[in-house]
């Protein structure tokens, strides 16, 4: 196995083991056997290694991702993957489960370094989800990397408003609203303004 793909398959493997762990340089050049050096000769930056394995893992999990149909708007693709993600959390009283079992776990106890960290794992790996869904777009030119934290912040802020408002009773079409509220969080994201 060349060099490259074993420090790839040593940084999978810790994440693998446990979705909390940085990759620091030392550590995943340790497991793969090879010199810090080597590991900066391949990925010159920890981001670009941390880059590199979540794009292969997604692209392992998630073999259909829509944000690799470039035959179709990035726009659309974006609201699509984004859709994935909100109908993970079901609608009405599936919803309303997801959310109570998120307060109870991480809202209702005395926050502590245990919850901290489980939390603060759930929200890496949501947020390096959208980071690859908008670099694959920003590799097509169909947006900047200026600013990329904002709008993952952003994109991660309208998720979780979509997703309570999942929850909560409402007397008009969830869906249609959902919708729109998606293109307006998408366009603002692909658009020359911020977010």
């Amino acid at each position: 196995m060349h060099t490259r793909e074993r420090i790839l398959q040593a940084a999978a493997e810790m994440i693998g083991e446990d979705v909390t762990t940085t990759l620091s340089v030392r550590a995943v050049a340790s497991r793969a056997g090879v010199s810090t050096g080597s590991l900066r000769f391949h990925f010159p930056t920890q981001r670009a290694l941390q880059d590199e394995v979540l794009t292969r893992i997604y692209q392992h999990f998630i073999p259909d991702d829509p944000i690799r149909d470039s035959a179709r708007p990035a726009r659309d693709r974006l609201v699509d993957c984004l859709r994935q993600v909100l109908a993970a959390a079901g609608v009405g009283d599936e919803a309303r489960k997801a959310w109570g079992a998120a307060y109870q776990s991480f809202i209702a106890p005395e926050p502590n370094d245990k919850i901290r960290t489980a939390y603060l794992a759930h929200e890496r790996a949501s947020a390096g989800r959208v980071e690859y869904w908008l670099g694959v777009l920003a590799d097509e030119g169909a947006l900047p990397r200026k600013d990329f934290a904002k709008k993952v912040q952003f994109v991660l802020t309208v998720l979780n408003g979509l997703s309570v408002q999942r929850a909560l009773p409402s007397g008009e079409s969830v869906l249609q609203s959902e919708t729109e509220t998606l293109y307006t969080a998408v366009d603002a994201v692909l658009g020359s303004g911020s977010p």
